[in-house]
């Protein structure tokens, strides 16, 4: 049976391919303000009397001018709108699992790209029927809202350069969020063995103050350690912290791999 849905809500206020902001898809929610309420101090609001004398502004007993509250509406911050429990009791229809699966995934891409998988699993956490969980995460993908791809080839920029994560941690990440092992590979390759080391010489650069005091083979087993735990392969680790220290005077003539 073919579901009849306005699609084209999708796309509106969502960013373009070029846009630079994959991910960002739905506005925020609103909320109306509630009404006034009487002040505390028994004193009338504003409006309730005559006019305003003198065309002064209200003040309250402290001298503060008096500010209306806003409340915001109540709401499920899982799907969106009324509970189920809240529609059954006002006699509401139940819900179409489409609109709260799209209701759910435009929130979640709201300022924070995620993978298809996050996504799915996000909706079958809250119990959204396979059958539309599908249509709503194939409809993202055709629109340019859910892109494995991009989100990984954004991954490595960002993790590399921020966090100096090597191709072999970068691919570990991407694989827990999900990502098919050939994206992975496409985007892990686009650092290369000299970019790594490189990127390993400025880590090692910053630590290297921290272990002055240290003896040779604890300078050594905590910077090769430091960056074994970002994915740098041993041999390179190893060479990379050994010049470093060779650079400070150290003697590493003798010094074995063991130390590692």
């Amino acid at each position: 049976m073919t579901r009849r849905t306005d699609w084209a809500e999708y796309t509106s206020g969502s960013a373009g391919p070029g846009d630079g902001a994959y991910g960002a898809a739905a506005a925020p929610y609103e909320t109306d303000p509630s009404a006034v309420g009487p002040r505390e101090d028994g004193a009338a609001r504003h409006g309730d009397g005559g006019a305003r004398r003198g065309g002064g502004r209200g003040r309250g007993a402290g001298g503060g001018r008096g500010r209306p509250r806003r409340e915001r509406a109540e709401s499920s911050a899982e799907d969106g709108g009324a509970t189920s429990s809240s529609r059954a009791e006002k006699g509401e229809p139940p819900r179409d699992p489409v609109e709260q699966a799209r209701a759910i995934c435009l929130r979640l891409l709201t300022g924070t790209p995620r993978t298809r998988r996050q996504l799915a699993d996000a909706l079958r956490k809250r119990e959204i029927p396979d059958e539309a969980a599908e249509e709503v995460l194939s409809r993202f993908e055709e629109v340019g809202l859910i892109n494995d791809g991009a989100f990984a080839d954004a991954w490595v920029e960002s993790r590399h350069h921020g966090r100096g994560l090597a191709r072999r941690a970068l691919a570990r990440e991407l694989r827990t969020k999900g990502v098919d092992a050939t994206l992975i590979d496409a985007a892990v390759s686009q650092l290369d063995t000299e970019q790594e080391e490189e990127t390993a010489r400025d880590l090692v650069a910053r630590k290297l103050r921290a272990t002055r005091g240290l003896d040779r083979d604890k300078r050594l087993r905590r910077l090769a350690g430091m960056l074994a735990r970002k994915g740098y392969p041993e041999g390179m680790s190893l060479r990379v912290v050994r010049q470093a220290l060779e650079e400070e005077g150290e003697d590493t003539e003798y010094l074995g791999d063991e130390a590692f």
